[in-house]
């Protein structure tokens, strides 16, 4: 006798085959690194802007001393991180002169005075009543805490242009007089992190207890500093062997467009993830370049219609290369080139016109180049890449168009 079950089948391993891929531990042997909130032990290429930071800060590791800064940066400019870093480190070096702590708010979520003084007291005590009592009276209770317990409390305020803007500075106002009045001083110090001029927005009677000294301004990142944090985060987060230098610098030419760090650190374990499950055990070309195509740095549509048809034979002797590797060398280029003419039945032109097409394509955006100094003897190199755009699209494109531009 014939059973139905109405369809029911036992689930099949093929249909949850695709799972076996993640955490595989191919490529990514720790996540962590990759979040945007995680803290290296050291920072690269921020040691001058530490140690200003250090600087601006020097009282807070002095009984009685306490001190005020403002960071400010455009995004991925790293200025929550140096902060951080510099709370955590000062914490740690100086525990036996003096107990500090540390508190960060993010006043994007958190942009009301009432609700920047419940994470302060709370940060405190836990069990502390936050509701029936005024402003005063919780910067009371937070003296009275940090006195009783002989701790200095370094509050960060973090994005702090969006309680300014909701709120106004009063909250700040309080908090940098909350010793008038007392015979002991230096409670508290307090840091300001912004994307924009925070100074515009603080009344004189606040802005004259900062001093416009005060300011850290972090400038972006160039493709070098983008390189090292993505070489950090590679050391830290991927399994050895599953990357090379030159996949590196691709992530760092693409954040390399807006300057953020945040953007080379996403395309990082983008990549190491679509290469992870395809499969792979290393990330490949084409892993970056199809994470870069979903980043707001990828070019809208590289432009080459418009392209004279000898530099269009240039850039599809550069895409054919670049399907395989991450960067290829003028040498290469012009090997590559002299096949694509063979090809297309015309002569090549000589090592200068292949200079110029290739500059031409640099100045556009469609190609990235760096110089290298060769290791023996004399000489230099220069090689291209092509971060943010698929080689292999536009390898299709152009040999549609070549034809067509050569019969004209």
């Amino acid at each position: 006798m014939r059973m139905f079950n109405n369809g029911w089948r036992s689930p099949s391993k093929v249909m949850t085959d695709y799972l076996d891929r993640i955490g595989a531990g191919l490529i990514i042997r720790d996540n962590e690194p990759f979040n945007f909130d995680f803290l290296p032990q050291n920072l690269v290429s921020r040691d001058d802007e530490l140690a200003k930071l250090a600087a601006m800060l020097s009282a807070v590791v002095s009984q009685g001393g306490s001190s005020r800064a403002i960071v400010t940066g455009f995004v991925g400019t790293g200025k929550s991180v140096i902060v951080k870093r510099f709370c955590e480190d000062v914490k740690r070096k100086f525990r036996e002169r003096r107990k500090i702590r540390y508190l960060v708010i993010n006043c994007r979520n958190s942009s009301t005075k009432p609700e920047v003084l419940k994470h302060i007291v709370q940060h405190l005590d836990p069990r502390h009543p936050n509701r029936g009592l005024g402003s005063g009276e919780i910067l009371s209770s937070v003296r009275k805490m940090l006195t009783s317990s002989q701790e200095h409390l370094i509050i960060v305020l973090d994005e702090v242009d969006h309680l300014l803007r909701r709120s106004g500075d009063d909250i700040l106002y309080q908090l940098l007089r909350i010793d008038e009045g007392h015979n002991e001083h230096g409670t508290l110090s307090l840091i300001l992190i912004s994307q924009e001029q925070a100074l515009d927005f603080l009344e004189p009677a606040v802005l004259s207890r900062f001093g416009r000294s005060s300011q850290l301004r972090l400038e972006p990142y160039n493709e070098e500093g983008l390189l090292a944090i993505a070489r950090q985060r590679a050391d830290l987060g991927l399994v050895e062997g599953s990357y090379d230098e030159g996949i590196l610098l691709m992530i760092a030419q693409v954040a390399a467009e807006i300057s953020d760090a945040r953007v080379a650190i996403e395309l990082l374990e983008g990549a190491a993830k679509r290469a992870e499950m395809s499969g792979r055990n290393s990330i490949e070309a084409k892993d970056v370049q199809k994470v870069a195509k979903l980043q707001p740095t990828n070019l809208e549509g590289v432009e080459v219609d418009d392209l004279p048809p000898h530099c269009m034979m240039v850039l599809l002797a550069v895409c054919r290369r670049l399907k395989t590797v991450s960067e290829i060398a003028t040498g290469d280029v012009d090997s590559i080139y002299r096949v694509v003419c063979e090809e297309f039945n015309v002569e090549g032109r000589g090592h200068t016109t292949l200079w110029k097409h290739l500059k031409r394509l640099e100045e556009r955006g469609i190609l990235n180049a760096r110089n290298s100094t060769f290791s023996h003897g004399r000489g230099r190199s220069q090689f291209f890449s092509m971060p943010a755009a698929l080689p292999a699209d536009i390898e299709r494109r152009l040999e549609t168009l070549i034809p067509a531009r050569l019969r004209r």
